[in-house]
């Protein structure tokens, strides 16, 4: 029995064994993963000047007030449309109302003194023509006249002060426009300055753009832009309306107003754009290369960006860039990738380092 176990035994782990290296064989010949391979872009002699910016309303107002009170009233909601003197905050007015009385009532004692001081002087004023009242009668008559007009006066002007405290105790709306945050609500006590919400008037917007020292000189007045909202990708138009010649508070940079020609429903206040200014006379030197790739070609990790390059033995590697500015689709590329060097675009399958590829 040992002499016919012995020899079948050996066959089958012969057979095994030759099974497992064929196996092994397989497994080692990996597949490449086809891929699209693309140059990068680079331009030297750049026909525009690109900057960040933020679509803001050409009209805008935070709402304060200038007296203490609680707020008693809010009758607006955050993104509701209001109109132009519409109630938007009330705060308690009690003193207010109690300081009305009490000008009140000065004016009625006033006009009566000045109503009695004018019939007095003008008796006076006859007697004096008729010889009937020295001069010295006259002229005190005429001074309490004088006195009493100037009480009543005083009067009137106290009564529109308390007026115009009544307007920061019901505060309306400047313009017609939306209302973008709320400060406060019923109940707080709202101080002088204190702000207690802000309004924007959403039909008519405009872009607020920062360009750097070295571009600002490109820029003119009235040059018609190209603005890219990040968002959504929408393209829209416009027109330089105002240019700031100082940099002194905002680090260096200059700050440009844009005028949008038009604009739709996607387009809200607050989002981020790219602004193109084309210049046809921009200075450039030839080592100021510029390189750009597509953001479908870049491959995110956490706070890193990078893309993969084509290694010896066609091996994906995967490069760590540093990016700059995005226009469209496009990504400025500072470091890590040079110009005229291939890189991946789209791959078949999922790519990894050292990864076989083979180019489409």
């Amino acid at each position: 029995m040992k002499k016919i176990f012995i020899p079948i035994l050996a066959v089958a782990l012969a057979f095994l064994s030759s099974c497992n290296g064929e196996k092994k064989e397989a497994s080692a010949k990996e597949v490449a993963i086809p891929v699209k391979v693309s140059g990068t872009t680079q331009n030297n002699d750049s026909q525009f000047v690109t900057a960040s910016g933020k679509i803001t309303a050409e009209n805008s107002a935070t709402i304060s007030t200038r007296m203490m009170g609680y707020v008693t009233k809010i009758p607006v909601q955050l993104g509701q449309k209001v109109t132009a003197g519409q109630l938007l905050v009330s705060i308690n007015n009690t003193d207010l109302l109690a300081k009305k009385a009490q000008v009140d009532a000065s004016i009625l004692q006033a006009t009566a003194a000045y109503t009695n001081a004018k019939k007095d002087y003008e008796r006076f004023v006859n007697l004096f023509k008729q010889q009937s009242a020295s001069q010295k009668e006259l002229d005190d008559m005429t001074a309490r006249y004088e006195m009493a007009k100037a009480g009543l006066e005083g009067a009137r002007q106290m009564r529109n002060e308390i007026a115009a405290q009544f307007s920061y105790s019901n505060i309306t709306a400047p313009f017609s426009g939306v209302v973008t945050n709320t400060f406060v609500k019923e109940g707080d006590m709202a101080n002088p300055g204190m702000p207690l919400l802000s309004i924007e008037a959403a039909s008519k917007l405009q872009v607020t753009a920062m360009v750097s020292e070295n571009d600002i000189a490109s820029i003119q007045k009235g040059m018609p832009v190209n603005i890219l909202v990040k968002s959504s990708n929408t393209k829209l138009t416009g027109k330089v309306s105002e240019l700031s010649l100082s940099a002194t508070n905002t680090g260096g940079q200059y700050l440009v107003k844009i005028n949008l020609d038009k604009t739709d429903s996607t387009v809200l206040s607050g989002m981020f754009v790219n602004v193109q200014f084309p210049v046809t006379n921009k200075a450039t030197t030839p080592t100021n290369e510029m390189v750009w790739v597509p953001q479908s070609a870049l491959i995110k990790q956490g706070q890193l960006t990078g893309i993969y390059t084509i290694g010896t033995g066609n091996t994906a590697i995967l490069r760590w860039l540093r990016t700059g500015k995005n226009i469209g689709n496009q990504v400025e590329i500072l470091s890590g990738l040079s110009a005229n060097e291939n890189y991946i675009v789209s791959a078949e399958g999922k790519l990894y380092n050292g990864a076989l590829v083979s180019i489409k």
